[in-house]
């Protein structure tokens, strides 16, 4: 039995922007990260020539693995994880994300980020550890078995534990009945939590997300007539002159 404050199980919350690790217990997690990687098709690098030498750590993607973005199939790419990696500018590289509306729809990628999260972060050997997974209301029996068969195969974790977001959140604000509305970077979900339990039948999702009012924001910003504006500072006061050349 893996219960009480003595285990030190780890946590990992993937969400659709940012992907948290850390210890249960703590007041922070450990590790926060883009929630996903940079793919660079080696096809595409062996069509225009040798590319530049990569920095940072790379992982292999099985042959016909789907870009969520497009339906064409990719052949061999190298994934980069973690903000280190994301940071440098690569050729042909593109960003890709493991969920779609909240919800897993590429496992290649999610595993690169869990293995990324407990070696390369956390430093820890999955196998000595219980682990506790957040998981979206609307998840799929499919996907949680999925998960299981990941966790206990590959990462051969003592223990695994399902939890709700909705209830991960009302635990953290110190109740065990409430609403909560959970706006991430791809969905929005409404979920009422009673005694810890969530009431599936009442929960609300929609496919509008952080990352869709971003997109509609700079495509507003964009169409927009650009106007110049001198704005000249004399001690406290400011002058606006609206036709002026900068």
């Amino acid at each position: 039995m893996y219960g009480g404050d003595e285990v030190s199980a780890i946590v990992i919350d993937l969400g659709s922007h940012t992907c948290k690790a850390g210890y249960a217990g703590e007041d922070a997690p450990k590790a926060v990260f883009p929630s996903v990687v940079g793919a660079i098709d080696q096809m595409d690098i062996n069509g225009h020539g040798d590319g530049e030498e990569n920095l940072g750590a790379a992982a292999e993607l099985p042959n016909n693995a789907k870009n969520l973005d497009s339906d064409k199939t990719k052949g061999k790419c190298k994934l980069y994880v973690g903000s280190q990696s994301l940071g440098y500018r690569r050729d042909y590289m593109e960003v890709l994300s493991p969920l779609k509306n909240g919800v897993v729809a590429d496992w290649n990628i999610v595993d690169n980020i869990w293995d990324h999260a407990l070696r390369d972060c956390l430093l820890v050997d999955p196998k000595e550890r219980p682990m506790l997974l957040s998981e979206p209301c609307n998840n799929t029996q499919e996907q949680r078995e999925r998960t299981a068969e990941l966790m206990f195969e590959k990462y051969k974790v003592p223990a695994l534990f399902l939890a709700k977001n909705a209830v991960l959140t009302s635990f953290a604000s110190g109740r065990a009945t409430s609403l909560v509305i959970d706006g991430g970077g791809g969905s929005t979900t409404v979920a009422p939590v009673l005694d810890g339990y969530v009431l599936q039948k009442a929960v609300t999702t929609s496919p509008i997300g952080g990352e869709f009012l971003t997109d509609c924001l700079m495509k507003s910003l964009e169409g927009k007539d650009k106007t110049e504006v001198c704005i000249q500072e004399k001690g406290n006061t400011a002058r606006k002159y609206s036709d002026c050349k900068p």
